[in-house]
């Protein structure tokens, strides 16, 4: 079972991934609906996450912070289980990736607070409406994403490079992209850079930090968007006690429609 042959309701998706039936790649999957990443950490840490991603919304669009303990994203996704219902989950201890699981529900305690962050995902659809292919889709892979030179503005203990996804886009489309892409500000909105990989600090764009290559045509340019893996970099960077994520391009499906997210 692929993204391709995946279909349902944002809450059949999760109950899919929650039975272990499937936990693949999100993109392109519950089309129409906002996907977010997600950081969970220890309560003491919280508020300067917080802040963190008040001063850095391009990568870190805050859709929903879950209370204390809590599990359940009751706005954005009523009956979800935070701990079961994201497609992959990481685990970072001290700036060190100790785990990569399906669930964390053995790693829970009452005191941690889990952040949903807007997903750039989300705006996938509208730029396919919009004529604009997507490689990383129609090969069934991941979207391309690399650690950045450019910093994010810190927070208490919290600092580091931001994180970008790559698209290929088509010469003639890029400012379609940029216009409909804009639109999608609490998912990660325009891009943040357009061409010359090495200007922000990326050396082999067949290389990334994280997903997979993706083939860049002789009529098309790479085209940047600010991207919710960042906090992973920041774990890394910073090297917080404890950091739950989900892995990288398995996103948590709300129920939230990317159009009611959207600006004119």
């Amino acid at each position: 079972m692929n993204a391709q042959t995946i279909a349902g309701s944002p809450r059949e998706v999760r109950e899919l991934i929650r039975s272990n039936k499937w936990r693949g790649i999100t993109s392109g999957v519950a089309p129409g609906h906002v996907q977010a990443n997600l950081a969970i950490l220890p309560k003491e840490l919280a508020f300067d996450f917080l802040l963190f991603c008040q001063r850095n919304p391009k990568p870190c669009p805050l859709l929903e912070v879950i209370e204390p303990g809590k599990v359940e994203p009751a706005i954005t996704a009523p009956g979800a289980d935070i701990r079961t219902d994201a497609a992959g989950y990481r685990i970072y201890e001290n700036g060190q990736l100790t785990a990569e699981v399906d669930t964390i529900e053995r790693y829970w305690h009452d005191d941690l607070v889990s952040f949903l962050l807007g997903c750039s995902f989300s705006f996938e659809t509208a730029m396919i409406d919009a004529g604009i292919p997507l490689r990383h889709q129609e090969t069934g892979n991941n979207v391309s994403m690399f650690i950045t030179n450019i910093a994010t503005t810190p927070a208490g203990i919290f600092s580091g490079p931001m994180v970008v996804s790559m698209r290929p886009i088509k010469r003639e489309q890029v400012v379609r992209a940029v216009q409909v892409t804009s639109r999608f500000p609490a998912t990660h909105g325009a891009p943040v850079h357009i061409g010359s990989p090495q200007d922000i600090g990326i050396r082999d764009i067949s290389k990334p930090d994280f997903g997979d290559p993706v083939e860049i045509k002789a009529d098309e340019e790479p085209v940047f968007w600010a991207c919710g893996v960042t906090p992973q970099a920041v774990a890394l960077n910073c090297k917080p006690s404890l950091m739950i994520t989900h892995t990288p391009g398995k996103m948590f499906i709300t129920d939230q429609r990317d159009a009611d997210y959207a600006v004119l």
